[in-house]
């Protein structure tokens, strides 16, 4: 499915979101500053946008997997044009079966891939395997937002408007029907963060963004 959206994936992903999507992964990589982790992994990377945003904290290596072949390869075009290729590498690979040896990276990040994993705890507990001691997971994801008729809003154009909006774009109706499908059955805010300190994780934050849309996720493995 990702693969058959891949060419219009980034400007689908702007005008839906109306670009805030680009100011939310630019505040995630700024909670991340303060903790100068110099190997990223990069899960459900897409078309690299998380990664090309991670590069602004000075690292030494990342890694970005995704299942779908295509994605990366738009991703490759982009982190070749910035020059970046020496330290952004691509691989194809899931998050329920990483390749790396135990903590091998001192971050972990995943922007609108989590409620993808076919695995929601097996992906997480590699995550907290191949993270090193006192490493930091980094989410954004999107959640359901709270507030009244603000939220009736939004749920409208989410299942309604934007679905219509991706079919005319991507010529994939099914696609952008998925997308709030995963979001309205992932489990968001406490119950996110519940599953992650069941994993081990510790010391977990949430910090809500744009009246609850979405909510970048900090845990830390102990």
């Amino acid at each position: 499915m990702f693969n058959s959206i891949s060419s219009s994936y980034d400007i689908l992903n702007h005008t839906l979101s109306f670009g805030i999507d680009i100011l939310w992964r630019r505040k995630a990589i700024k909670i991340l500053e303060k903790f100068s982790p110099k190997k990223i992994l990069d899960i459900a990377c897409g078309t690299c946008d998380f990664s090309i945003e991670a590069m602004k904290l000075n690292p030494e290596k990342i890694i970005g997997l995704d299942v779908a072949e295509k994605m990366l390869e738009i991703g490759k075009q982009k982190i070749e044009a910035k020059n970046f290729s020496k330290t952004i590498e691509l691989q194809v690979c899931a998050a329920e079966n990483l390749k790396f040896e135990n903590e091998s990276f001192d971050s972990v990040i995943v922007a609108f891939g989590v409620r993808n994993f076919s695995n929601l705890k097996k992906g997480l507990l590699e995550i907290y395997r191949v993270l090193k001691k006192n490493g930091v997971f980094l989410v954004l994801e999107f959640s359901k937002p709270k507030i009244f008729l603000f939220k009736q809003i939004y749920f409208f154009y989410f299942k309604h408007i934007l679905p219509l909006i991706g079919k005319i774009i991507s010529k994939n109706f099914d696609a952008y029907k998925y997308l709030p499908n995963t979001v309205l059955s992932f489990p968001d805010r406490k119950d996110f963060l519940n599953i992650l300190n069941e994993i081990g994780f510790k010391e977990g934050k949430e910090f809500q963004l744009t009246f609850g849309i979405a909510t970048i996720y900090l845990v830390k493995k102990s």
